[in-house]
């Protein structure tokens, strides 16, 4: 399934609004205990999936970036000796 990138982005940040909405509303629902304990663990578990969507696609930007900054170091498969330009000169 593709997801347009800027929604893709987006969704942490919609978690954590629907968590904080969800919160708000459970404060307001407190004449109906069930409702409101439901509707606060639900806003509870949406802002954590948001932080943790957060945390997680920063770690693995991160990762990323140092694991390219290692590979600029190393020349290209194709500039190796023995690569695919010496055997045309054969």
């Amino acid at each position: 399934m593709h997801v347009p990138r800027r929604l893709y982005e987006a969704l942490p940040w919609l978690y954590i609004l629907l968590g904080l909405t969800a919160l708000g509303f459970s404060d307001f629902a407190a004449a109906s205990r069930a409702l409101s304990l439901v509707s606060g663990l639900a806003g509870f578990a949406c802002l954590l999936a948001g932080a943790v969507l957060l945390l997680r696609r920063r770690g693995f930007r991160e990762l990323g970036a140092r694991y390219d900054a290692g590979r600029a170091d190393r020349a290209p498969p194709g500039d190796a000796p023995g690569g695919p330009q010496d055997r045309d000169r054969d």
